[in-house]
């Protein structure tokens, strides 16, 4: 992957080159221990039905000039590349995209999104929550939703994953009134999590002694000061000790050299692989973090070099998840936190440009080869079916089977999910 070293220098740029620290034990990662098991062909059919999300954030702010809205020709905003047929008669995409391209019957285009925010924080947030960051107010990413929502409740394996370069193995803070049970935990570098092996000097009946030990003490401290966190943090070992039978389920070179080679041999190649891998398993929310799209200085030639590496392993985890009956009941949504200007500034690049931008989602009931939405003819405005962040979430939590007009229970209160204000884009749905 190219390093793009134009990024705006924002402060969220500078935390995503940092090394996550701490671990899964120390960290919080909730979700009850696994139970029984159903017989083969029951839990396939299970597995088939249960209701996954696979987010793929392009960080920086994909181009949607260079992607799902081309204007070639046009003076000044249209670039060098031309746009090309896709699967679906009508429908045109960049050619940086010709794998992609061949996969649009399975995916719908959003054009005509207007979030008015050109703040990498503050977008990530919006496009994440389907909210406005607020004072003293913070709402749960939509993983974490899905953790709480979708996650079938003895799951050994955590109900919402995030797969990014570098460092990880910690949990984020994302969860906000959820609780840290459901947080995102992080794999850096698509790595299993840490500290779920058990070491070399400890023995097996050594290792049960220390957790029946720890399960009494546990019990004993709960019975007279239980919150939240010590909830938490009795789940953490709960789900390390099911993780430690389940690390298989990280290794993407369990995968045949053959499989591994049609991803790439790329860190986002690995992590779209591994990404299926882990809906396979139950997992039911997945992201993949691609970066850097924070082009001020020779956008085109960084979109070649970033597009070209997301193009063909998308491609192929999208037509996997349709070849393994898994598209219906997995929804697809590839975001960013904003789309870039129009207009080319005089170093060759975009800028940051939430005003009409463009997404691309599918599966899970999503109508494949719909297009909402339009911009006019330069690109600077959307002309028809505005759109943002609140029909967005309202959209991906409906395709899913929440309610998102409904509240849920939050210690024993009523709690809004999405903006009360917006509604799903009907014509997506099925």
């Amino acid at each position: 992957m190219m390093k793009c070293p134009y990024a705006c220098g924002s402060a969220e740029h500078a935390l995503a080159r940092r090394t996550f620290l701490g671990g899964l034990v120390a960290s919080g990662v909730g979700a009850a221990a696994a139970g029984g098991f159903a017989p083969r062909a029951i839990a396939g059919e299970l597995e088939k039905k249960h209701k996954r999300m696979l987010v793929v954030f392009l960080h920086g702010g994909v181009s949607q000039l260079e992607t799902w809205d081309p204007k070639p020709g046009v003076p000044d905003t249209g670039g060098p590349f031309r746009a090309i047929a896709t699967s679906v008669s009508g429908v045109h995409v960049s050619e940086l995209l010709p794998h992609t391209a061949r996969q649009m019957h399975h995916l719908a285009l959003v054009r005509s999104i207007n979030t008015r925010e050109d703040n990498h924080g503050k977008g990530t947030y919006l496009m994440q929550t389907g909210q406005r960051e607020q004072p003293a107010r913070e709402y749960p990413y939509l993983g974490a939703l899905a953790s709480r929502l979708l996650a079938p409740e003895k799951s050994p394996l955590p109900g919402y994953i995030k797969i990014q370069p570098g460092g990880g193995g910690g949990k984020g803070n994302d969860a906000a009134f959820l609780g840290p049970k459901y947080a995102g935990v992080v794999l850096g570098g698509g790595k299993p999590p840490q500290y779920t092996s058990r070491p070399d000097s400890v023995g097996e009946e050594s290792q049960q002694r220390r957790s029946t030990f720890r399960q009494a003490a546990n019990e004993r401290f709960a019975a007279r000061r239980r919150t939240a966190s010590t909830e938490a943090y009795t789940y953490t070992y709960q789900q390390a000790a099911q993780l430690m039978a389940r690390r298989d389920v990280f290794d993407v070179t369990k995968e045949s050299a053959e499989e591994q080679a049609r991803y790439g041999a790329h860190d986002f190649g690995r992590h779209c692989l591994l990404a299926r891998r882990l809906l396979e398993h139950g997992v039911s929310y997945v992201q993949v973090r691609h970066s850097n799209y924070d082009t001020h200085y020779e956008n085109f030639n960084y979109h070649i070099e970033q597009l070209g590496e997301f193009d063909r392993p998308f491609a192929t985890l999208v037509d996997d998840l349709h070849q393994r009956g898994l598209l219906e009941s997995t929804l697809i949504v590839v975001m960013s936190e904003f789309g870039r200007t129009p207009r080319i500034n005089n170093r060759y690049g975009r800028d940051h440009w939430g005003r009409a931008w463009s997404i691309a989602l599918g599966g899970c009931g999503i109508q494949g080869g719909a297009v909402i939405g339009k911009t006019n003819k330069n690109g600077t405005a959307v002309a028809d079916r505005q759109v943002d962040e609140g029909h967005l979430f309202h959209t991906y939590l409906q395709a899913v089977g929440i309610d998102s007009t409904e509240p849920i229970q939050v210690d024993g209160r009523a709690v809004q999910i999405a903006d009360p204000a917006k509604a799903a884009i009907k014509e997506l749905l099925s």
